[in-house]
Formats: structure tokens, sequence, C-alpha cells
């Protein structure tokens, strides 16, 4: 048993960021970060855009980043978030400089980036890979407070909740040994949901874990049927995982062409390449339903090669190992999975609705992105809502106690062993039921046999979990079926087509 006085999941750039900013602060209090995996690994490494921040007051306006902001999101973003978040930014971004985050620079002046859905060159960025730049650099700062401790390949199995208030969690190590972390303050910082479809080009680890045990606390979860697809996957046989071709390559000039060679996207958006995510998944969808193809294609060759490498190293040598040449060859790309919009609900200071827990970054659902997420506003996001939860804590002078009663943990012997092959199995069915049922185009008939399969999914697994020896990938799949239960339920329930949610009528 452990007791903190600051309690963190997730070791990306939202939780991160708020334990800098903790320990700093209160030199005197205990700040404990628990990742499940090793600490640079998180949605924040993958990252590659960069981040949305007003900088540039001669040819840019919080005004306009506001607008573009609400634009994207279809009508259902909250006003009031869009202008905090847009307006801090330029202090949040600050901060990470101060921490050590390098940039592209250009004659001493940030070099700005644009993508889709920006009327302006705005994207703050570290190459092709912004994230790992941020990623690094916090972690390397917060080795200098002695009052960060990290825990790695530590797994967090549910919140510690009576009353409606959050004490703790209950954690799971490598070798299945339970425990349990009480703390005066919670905090989910556990990143996006991208293996429960799949295809994605999010990490093994975005398994929706904090969002899954949000939900089984009865925490408030919203707009979850809101689920950005990125258009540029890369599309390969021969790829793992789903490689992310950066928004930023079409905001360089980039086109898309379809299986003929033919550029599409100017018959379905006078903002051609650069429409927003949803536009431009869904266009890229209806090319290949009419060109029968299983992808489509960026085409580079007019985009001088050494300006090309000197912005996007990573995804060049992506596409080299591939045979690719980027001046006479076109990438193939495909929709995948990128981003959730909604999540765990939150107010303003981050607060959930459970006391004493909060929640930042990617699973939460702050109001900012409604039903569309513009591009490289999730950094931006989890920057300004970590320093949010802190100015909250900060002011907040209430004594918390640490819940003390009794808890007995089951480490359970003589359980039959769980065979790999179920797991594998069930998680590539519910991958495969998500995908074909709740992707870019839905419809009620799919989404409610896709329910109905889910529910006797989780049954399954519920049912399991009483009589096997379980371990972190059984939990995993336990989360991922909750989580897509939460989509599938959310989608049905809605009725009006907005942004990233598409359903129609058979």
């Amino acid at each position: 048993m452990k007791k903190v006085d600051h309690l963190i999941i997730g070791s990306g750039i939202a939780g991160l960021s708020l334990a800098l900013k903790l320990a700093e602060h209160f030199p005197n209090k205990s700040i404990l970060i628990v990742t499940k995996s090793n600490k640079e690994e998180s949605n924040t490494k993958y990252a590659q855009g960069g981040i949305a921040v007003v900088s540039d007051f001669f040819k840019d306006s919080y005004e306009q980043h506001i607008k573009d902001t609400l634009i994207c999101g279809d009508g259902l973003c909250n006003e009031q978030v869009v202008d905090l978040v847009v307006r801090e930014g330029k202090n949040q971004l600050k901060s990470l400089i101060d921490w050590g985050a390098n940039f592209d620079q250009e004659n001493g002046n940030l070099l700005l980036g644009k993508e889709g859905g920006h009327t302006t060159n705005r994207i703050v960025h570290s190459k092709d890979e912004t994230g790992y730049e941020i990623e690094k650099a916090l972690l390397k700062h917060s080795e200098s407070f002695k009052n960060i401790e990290i825990i790695e390949n530590n797994f967090v199995l549910d919140l510690i909740v009576q009353d409606n208030t959050c004490f703790g969690v209950y954690v799971l190590n490598k070798e299945n040994e339970k425990s349990l972390i009480f703390s005066k303050f919670t905090i989910l910082a556990s990143g996006g949901i991208g293996q429960v479809y799949g295809h994605t080009t999010n990490p093994k680890i975005a398994t929706g874990d904090g969002i899954a045990m949000a939900s089984r606390a009865n925490a408030e979860i919203v707009d979850m049927e809101f689920i950005q697809f990125h258009p540029t996957a890369l599309f390969s046989k021969n790829l793992d995982t789903t490689f992310l071709i950066s928004e930023a390559v079409r905001g360089d000039g980039a086109f898309l062409r379809n299986i003929n060679g033919e550029r599409f996207m100017p018959k379905y958006d006078k903002r051609v390449e650069l429409a927003s995510r949803d536009i431009i998944s869904k266009s890229i969808v209806e090319e290949l339903q009419n060109t029968k193809s299983n992808c489509v294609y960026l085409d580079c060759s007019h985009i001088e090669k050494k300006a090309f490498q000197d912005h996007f190293p990573n995804i060049l040598e992506k596409t080299e190992q591939l045979g690719l040449d980027i001046s006479k060859d076109f990438i193939p790309v495909a929709p995948a999975q990128h981003y959730v919009c909604g999540g765990i609900a939150v107010d303003v200071n981050g607060k959930t609705s459970i006391e004493n827990l909060f929640a930042c970054g990617e699973c939460s659902r702050t109001g900012l992105h409604g039903a569309n997420r513009l591009a490289s506003n999730s950094l931006l996001e989890a920057l300004v809502y970590s320093n949010q939860i802190f100015n909250y804590l900060r002011n907040d002078q209430s004594i918390k106690e640490v819940f003390t009663e009794q808890i007995f943990l089951s480490n359970q012997t003589n359980l039959i062993e769980l065979n790999n092959e179920f797991l594998s199995d069930k998680k590539a069915f519910l991958q495969r039921t998500m995908i074909q049922n709740a992707g870019i185009v839905r419809n009620d008939r799919e989404l409610k046999s896709a329910l109905k399969a889910l529910l006797n999914l989780k049954q399954e697994v519920l049912e399991t979990e009483k009589t096997h020896q379980v371990n972190i990938d059984f939990y995993e799949l336990k989360n991922m079926t909750q989580v897509g239960i939460l989509i599938v339920q959310q989608s049905i329930k809605r009725n009006e087509n907005r942004g990233s949610f598409y359903k129609i009528e058979l």
C-alpha cells in the first residue's frame, strides 16, 4: 500500500506537464506518476505534426484560431473553452520551451507549419517528431525534482471510489501482484483508444484504460461517437502497425490522387487537401468505393526533396524502406482511427463528475473539439488543461483525507491458466466488429448488431475473470470492450450527422 498527495495516471504531455508544475509549487508534496509501459511510451511520443499556437500576430490572431476551431467542431464546441485554450496557448508553449523542448526556427523565429482546417501557418513543430521532442524534454526536466516518482510497467486496474469520491487506484504489476495506491487527488492522463479499432495510428498501449475505469466508476462519459479518422495513414500490407503520414505533408503542398491518378479533393471541398480531417476521410471513402480500390495516393513529387527531407526525415525514411522515391512515386494512404473527441466529461478546471478525480489529455472531453478535432489542437489542449488542473489544485486549500478503510485484495490461487489464444481471438473479434460496424460511415442496423456482439463479449470477459488467472493483456481487452460499447451506444443515440460522425439510413 502506498499513500501520495497527487497521483497521475499516464506519462504523456498532459501528465508530465502537470507533474512538473505541481512538483515546483509543492516541493514538500509527493507526486506519483504510474504508467503501464516504460515512461517514454505514450501517444504524445508519436505526435508528428505539432502544436497549434497563435504566435505570429502579424499574420494570425486569437480570433482566427478560435474561428477555425469552431468551424472544424461543426457547431458542437464549447465556445468558452475554445476561447480559453486558444488564448492560453502561447503561455503554455513558453513553459515547454523553458523546460527544454526545441522547436524548428528560421532566423530566430519559430518556423510555423500549416495543416488541414487552419487558415494560416500556426503549427509549432520539431521536424516530424514533435511529440518525441516534447516527451524527451519533459522526462529529462522531471529528473530534477526529488518529489516526482515515476512507477513504470504497472497497470491501473480500477479507481478506488466510495460515495462518489475517488481515493486512489488498484494496481497490477508485471508479476500479476495487486496493490493499492491512495491519493488525495487522482488525475487520469491515460491517452487514447486506438487499439479498440486495431487499424489505428495509435501505439499498442492506447486501449482506453482511463475512460473504461472512469465509466465503471460511473463518471460521466460523453461524445464517444465522435471518432476521428486520420485520412492519410500509410497503406502497406508489410507494416505491423499503421504509420501516420502527417497532415503537415499536405500543408507543404502534397496532392491527393485516386488510383487513376486524378486529383479528387477539388470536387469535395474548396479547401481541397487542407479541408478538415472528417471531410477528407469521407471523401477518400467515396473515392475508394467509386474506383473499387484499397487506397488513394499522396503526390509529393512537386515538393523539393531536400525541403521534404528537412521537414519530414522520419516519413522519408519510412517510405524509402518500402522502396518508394517520393520525387517520383506516389505514397499509398488510407484513413485509420486517430483520435477520440469524446471521453471523460470535465469542467473548465479538469474536474470530473467524481470528487477528487481529474482528467486531461485525450481521455478527457473538455468541449474544445466538438464533433471533430482541428489538427494539432490536441497537444495544445493537454497543456492548457493540465495547467487548469494545476491552478485549481494550487488554490484549493481544503484538506483532503486519504481513504483509510481496510480493503482486501484478492490474489486468488488455483485458478485456470488463461489461454493466450483466447485473448488474441477476442481482441481480433472486437477490432473487426468496430472497424466494420462503427467506422467512418455507420448505420443503425450494423451498430445494433455490434452492440449485441459487444455486450455478449463483455459478459464472456467477466465470466472468464472469475475463473481464470488473468493478466494485463486480459484487462486491456476488458477495457477495450467497455470503450467499444460506449462508442456504439452513443452512436446509436445520435441521429444528427456532425463533424466526424456520419450515419446513413439503409
